[in-house]
């Protein structure tokens, strides 16, 4: 089975006319929340600005939300809620924004610390940001808010009555792809949540082509091989990234940065693929994006993604926030450079979702 088939296969999928619906269903699980409260202080990657995120208990069937002062400052200011759903994503360069259309209240950078509430099952979270509209860079990987999250420890959520509520997945039935030049995500059903993610920096040696794929993604995985794996940054980009008003905050302290001459400048590397491990981790927070009332964010599925980031990651759920949607573009000029990029012992992974879906009994197929 070459590589070749399975970009075909992805074109293909394209041409569904329906969007692919999902199927909620019952975890046996309860929701949870925080049993306390807990606060992480630190410098917005991209503001540059001090900054504190309190991450507070929530009711049952809540879900996820940040609470944003209006206007500026805090003191006498009324807080406006925004909830961390992917109808509320806005476009934005190099991390992931949310904001009411309204009135023009945002917070970004929001996708380590969502990555490590989904990835931990808080369920149901307020996320009040005391200090400006930027989460908190930490180290630049989730492990502080995964640290956080231990500290203040998880409980049963209750709802105003007292009750609990049983926590609810989504199943994805049919397949979808979305694609933008050469980058492509795409998703496919499955038994057990399955991600391989892929990228491709043939300018920074260094870097180079990398592929990384986790099955099952449950807390110990992510806890041991993902969590830590820190953002990173191609330093002849720096400078034109500064101009631009991004990374402001940046430093050697909260990324990796790794120079196209004279490779990372600021060793040792977590993991030898930490740049790939750091992109699911960032798939993971926008895919919880997918999330309503307190039930599980990240669909049942086998996520393949190929040179992907936040706009394209938020575009397999836009713009019907309540089925994943189908996003077709050209495909006449796929780069040949992609063919065989994939190793043979991920190519073997994908491929039975992907004959999955080529079997006669596939519904989508049937279109």
């Amino acid at each position: 089975m070459t590589f070749r088939r399975i970009f075909t296969s992805f074109r293909n999928l394209s041409k569904l006319s329906t969007p692919p619906p999902m199927s909620w269903r019952p975890t046996g699980k309860l929701q949870k929340t925080l049993a306390s409260e807990v606060s992480r202080s630190g410098t917005g990657l991209h503001s540059g600005a001090s900054t504190t995120a309190k991450l507070l208990p929530a009711m049952a069937g809540e879900g996820r939300f940040f609470l944003c002062c209006s206007g500026t400052g805090n003191h006498g200011r009324s807080l406006l809620r925004i909830p961390a759903r992917i109808d509320w994503v806005s476009e934005s360069v190099l991390c992931t924004t949310l904001s009411r259309d309204t009135d023009g209240v945002r917070v970004r950078t929001v996708e380590h610390l969502l990555s490590a509430l989904e990835a931990t099952g808080v369920d149901n979270c307020g996320i009040q940001m005391v200090a400006g509209d930027e989460v908190p860079m930490l180290d630049g990987s989730a492990r502080g808010w995964l640290e956080a999250i231990e500290e203040a420890g998880l409980c049963a959520a209750k709802d105003q009555n007292g009750d609990t509520m049983e926590k609810l997945e989504p199943f994805l039935n049919e397949p979808v792809t979305v694609w933008k030049n050469d980058s492509f995500i795409a998703a496919f059903p499955s038994p057990k949540l399955h991600i391989t993610y892929g990228i491709d920096f043939p300018q920074v040696s260094a870097i180079g082509r990398q592929w990384f794929s986790c099955s099952p993604l449950d807390y110990s995985v992510y806890a041991m091989e993902i969590s830590s794996s820190r953002t990173f940054c191609i330093y002849e980009e720096i400078e034109k990234l500064r101009k631009a008003g991004l990374i402001q905050g940046g430093s050697l302290e909260n990324a990796i940065i790794c120079s196209a001459r004279t490779g990372w400048l600021n060793p040792p590397l977590h993991f030898h693929d930490e740049p790939c491990r750091h992109k699911v981790l960032d798939l993971i927070g926008d895919l919880s994006l997918f999330s309503r009332d307190g039930h599980q964010g990240l669909p049942v599925a086998h996520v393949v993604a190929y040179k992907a980031g936040h706009s394209l990651h938020a575009k397999l759920g836009k713009p019907n926030p309540q089925l994943l949607s189908i996003v077709t573009s050209n495909f006449k000029d796929l780069d040949a450079k992609l063919i065989g990029a994939m190793p043979f012992q991920l190519e073997a992974a994908v491929m039975p979702a992907v004959e999955r879906v080529q079997s006669p009994g596939c519904q989508a197929c049937r279109k």
